[in-house]
């Protein structure tokens, strides 16, 4: 002979669950957790199913589900993996998002910024990478635009491309503010638009355009020795300054160029001076900021010195 179920009232299904009394009655109308039976008098009774289903609604709300995601689930119209799957990939969103939103209050406090620049602030941290990226691409596309120049070297000039972290820091944030600022100044863009100018026209020229890693190499070196003997108080026209002048006149003479010729000298100093832009410069180590990459150093003053060594 089975035994009798055992039931619930109301009352004791919240205070087993703490769910309150009045969340219960709306489950309960809802359709989310109808009463196992009523009593004489019309309350309402549950069981012990009715127990391990309202732990369950419990728990899904707990998640954040809605109620109408929870009615899919209890009528197995859904798994719950499933369901869990889509609300992880928006609280994983939500998440970045706040991340950003933190970041860009910390910057704001550390500049103690007007209300135009956190609203600039807030508007270019929001950006996804793909619209980073896509500023970037129409930025070199108006560079290059009607030129016939390297592939090769633009492609790497390019290649780098802004991407801050889902937990980026207040100095990510700011760079990638002055970043997407410097990008759009009409001074810069003229600025890297004439360069990319006077290099098609060096091409066209038949002049050699070097690969980009092989000029970076070079050219660290030599400005690592100008940043020395700068900071030893060494003068561009001393004996150093002429021997670095030397060997970079050497390096860049084609043949049929003297490397002494003092025109050809003044043409490669007038040439590193076009390049020599703090504001190319400053690109860089933005983008070393916002992607995690070494410090990009300065070295603006090691190039001034070269042009007078050249010059000199």
């Amino acid at each position: 002979m089975g035994g009798v179920s055992r039931t619930f009232t109301i009352g004791e299904l919240a205070r087993r669950t703490g769910v309150p009394v009045k969340t219960i009655r709306f489950y309960s109308d809802e359709g989310l957790l109808p009463p196992t039976d009523r009593t004489y008098s019309g309350y309402r009774l549950y069981d012990t199913r009715s127990l391990a289903r309202l732990e369950l609604i419990k728990t899904l709300r707990e998640l954040g589900l809605g109620l109408a995601e929870i009615a899919q689930v209890l009528a197995e119209e859904v798994t719950v993996p499933r369901l869990a799957a889509r609300h992880l990939a928006a609280l994983d969103e939500q998440i970045r998002r706040l991340r950003l939103r933190r970041a860009v209050l910390r910057a704001v406090v550390k500049r103690e910024s007007e209300l135009e620049e956190v609203k600039l602030m807030n508007k270019l941290a929001s950006m996804s990478d793909e619209e980073r990226v896509r500023l970037l691409d129409e930025f070199w596309a108006e560079m290059v635009d009607g030129l016939t120049v390297d592939s090769e070297f633009f492609a790497g000039m390019r290649s780098a491309k802004p991407a801050l972290p889902d937990d980026p820091s207040p100095e990510q944030v700011e760079a990638w503010a002055e970043f997407a600022e410097l990008i759009q100044d009409p001074g810069f863009r003229q600025a890297i638009r004439a360069m990319s100018e006077q290099h098609a026209a060096a091409l066209a020229a038949g002049e050699e355009i070097r690969p980009l890693h092989e000029y970076r190499s070079n050219w660290f070196q030599w400005n690592a020795r100008a940043e020395e003997h700068l900071k030893a108080g060494l003068a561009p026209t001393s004996s150093e300054g002429r021997a670095l002048a030397g060997e970079i006149a050497g390096a860049f003479a084609r043949d049929g160029q003297n490397p002494d010729d003092p025109a050809f000298r003044r043409e490669l100093a007038d040439r590193c001076a076009a390049g020599n832009d703090a504001r190319a410069e400053r690109y860089w180590q933005l983008l070393a900021i916002m992607n995690g990459w070494t410090p990009f150093p300065s070295q603006h003053a090691g190039t001034e010195w070269i042009i007078a060594a050249l010059r000199g």
